[in-house]
């Protein structure tokens, strides 16, 4: 009798943890890319992120974490300690302060190496918007841009 109050309990506990995953994820965009001062070899930039709540609930977060990769290959990573709430059916621009490293550069520069500037970049950010206990949210959104095709600093007449 013991033994199938103990499996009743687990069981219970085991469906109430399946029905909290049945949750609308939110839809992650970069909202824009803005250059912070740089140190050392290192790279920073603060990528902001439009998140899109499709859900009937908030998401309330305390802490972001961010990866970004350009061409496949990986290219930025970033962390914030912000904390906030993602109104039902709303939405936030939040800014992560993000490191690319030289090798990163490098790497990209390379791969870029010969490619028409028309070509656009594609890229995929992924991460996590941390949330109070067992509530964490993963994203993924990916797109392309291409790189001005204007390099030289002249202005067209």
């Amino acid at each position: 009798m013991r033994h199938l109050l103990w499996v009743s309990l687990i069981s219970l506990a085991l469906t109430g943890c399946v029905s909290l995953s049945h949750q609308d994820m939110p839809q992650v965009d970069v909202a824009g890319i803005e250059a912070m001062p740089s140190q050392g070899m290192e790279l920073r930039l603060v990528v902001k992120l439009r998140i899109l709540n499709p859900s009937d609930y908030s998401i309330e977060y305390n802490g972001l974490f961010v990866e970004m990769d350009v061409q496949g290959m990986s290219f930025a990573k970033g962390v914030s300690n912000q904390s906030g709430t993602v109104p039902r059916y709303g939405e936030s621009v939040i800014s992560v302060p993000v490191t690319i490293s030289a090798l990163a550069m490098v790497r990209q520069v390379m791969g870029l190496a010969g490619k028409e500037r028309a070509v656009p970049l594609t890229y995929e950010v992924r991460g996590k918007v941390a949330g109070p206990v067992f509530n964490s949210q993963r994203f993924t959104s990916h797109g392309e841009f291409k790189l001005p095709t204007a390099l030289d600093g002249k202005s067209k007449p």
